[in-house]
């Protein structure tokens, strides 16, 4: 290995500046900014809500093509500088490189981006970056301060076979997300057609309303519901007990006790127990989280979402979802198709913290179908989250096995790419 500094290994450049007033609903070109780059080290998207496009008014050099490489130069959440982020493939539209936002562009024999990619996530490149830093709310960096950090290096051949190898992990772990985004999109729509259009199996198989199925006025929510037995209004209370987590500061793990990871909002959107923060295993049960346990933070984010990461201690802002009648796919379904009413309660709330309250579970208004169709949506999808879970174990592993592997192979403890 030898020493060198990262401006040996690529150039930087800087994203454009997109006007603001020129942003539009849809079109061919998408900004690719900060919210872009995960603390994960990966690619994200961003809430449809606030994505750009913009017309096709700005310098060509500027779009980004699948598999470039970008950096944050501005830390929008602590933790970001090191990270990068590969541009996906897109259809019907390609990535521009925002404003605060760089691309790198590895010097050809010098350096392999995809290694590059593995380097910039070591602690040695993030400690450096982040000590030379500007600002105070959101701290900054630049080409040339990124260019002066100090860096170990493979030679160039070996790169190659390292970045290669470290990559098809993530490969892996994206191609399932992928997977499993598919599948959740399956799961919604059947979901959809069911109960949001009131197309279920009716008694002999066919879509219940346009089967000519009756439908009957509801004062309660000031529309149709289907004229069948079984089906009522209530709210989400009817469906699912909400269990608020505890403050888990108050309940630290004695000397010799066991203990177990809290999961905390951080903690739920990494899908991975990987948290600092324990718990005693003393804990009622009822605060303990396993597997297929459905979670939703009603502070901040306000999501639901399946726990994969093992067993936990619940903290408080987020509910564990028990349903009633233990259908819990049906439950799942039917809270992420309410949530964007709870989301507007929280906007209107205007709080420093976006957030909603058991009260407003309360009052929700919502149609309940007879059981035995919550039971047979279950049967129907129980397959597809299977698969669901069985690629969401898969990544958690992928994931402590890259966060073992990055350190050890990037300073030359382990090699893994000698034949």
């Amino acid at each position: 290995m030898k020493k060198c500094k990262l401006g040996d290994l690529f150039k930087i450049q800087q994203g454009y500046a997109f006007k603001s007033e020129k942003y539009i609903e849809q079109g061919e070109y998408l900004l690719c900014t900060l919210g872009n780059i995960g603390e994960d080290n990966r690619f994200k998207y961003v809430d449809e809500k606030k994505r750009c496009y913009y017309p096709d008014d700005f310098p060509h050099e500027y779009i980004l093509e699948e598999e470039d490489l970008i950096v944050p130069l501005t830390e929008q959440v602590i933790g970001l500088f090191g990270n990068s982020a590969f541009v996906p493939k897109t259809v019907g539209y390609k990535f521009v490189l925002n404003q605060r936002v760089g691309k790198i562009i590895p010097k050809e024999g010098e350096a392999d981006k995809y290694y590059l990619h593995y380097l910039l996530a070591t602690n040695l490149v993030r400690k450096q970056i982040e000590a030379t830093a500007s600002a105070t709310k959101q701290r900054n960096t630049s080409p040339d301060k990124m260019y002066d950090v100090d860096v170990w290096i493979h030679d160039y051949p070996e790169q190659k076979i390292i970045g290669e190898r470290l990559y098809n992990l993530e490969r892996k772990y994206n191609n399932n997300v992928a997977i499993n985004e598919e599948l959740h999109e399956l799961a919604k729509k059947i979901f959809d057609f069911w109960f949001l259009q009131y197309n279920y199996p009716d008694e002999q198989g066919k879509p219940y309303k346009i089967s000519d199925g009756k439908m009957i006025w509801n004062d309660e929510i000031e529309n149709y519901i289907p004229n069948s037995k079984g089906w009522n209004v209530g709210n989400l209370y009817d469906i699912a007990d909400f269990i608020n987590g505890l403050a888990c500061q108050k309940y630290r793990p004695k000397e010799g006790e066991d203990e177990l990871p809290v999961i905390k909002i951080t903690e739920m959107h990494e899908g991975i127990t990987d948290a600092t923060e324990k718990v005693s295993v003393n804990i009622p049960e009822k605060y303990k989280i396993q597997n297929g346990d459905i979670l939703f933070s009603w502070s901040a984010s306000l999501e639901t979402m399946f726990w994969y990461g093992g067993e936990g201690g619940l903290n408080q802002h987020i509910f564990k979802v028990v349903p009633k009648q233990g259908y819990k796919y049906y439950v799942y379904m039917h809270l992420n198709a309410y949530i964007r009413n709870l989301v507007k309660i929280a906007e209107s709330r205007k709080t420093t913290m976006g957030h909603i309250t058991t009260s407003h579970l309360q009052q929700s208004k919502i149609v309940i179908p007879p059981v035995e169709l919550m039971k047979k949506y279950d049967e129907t999808v129980e397959q597809i989250f299977a698969l669901i879970l069985k690629n969401s174990e898969e990544n958690i592993e992928l994931k402590s096995i890259e966060k073992y592997l990055l350190p050890v192979v990037m300073n030359g403890q382990v090699s893994i790419y000698e034949k």
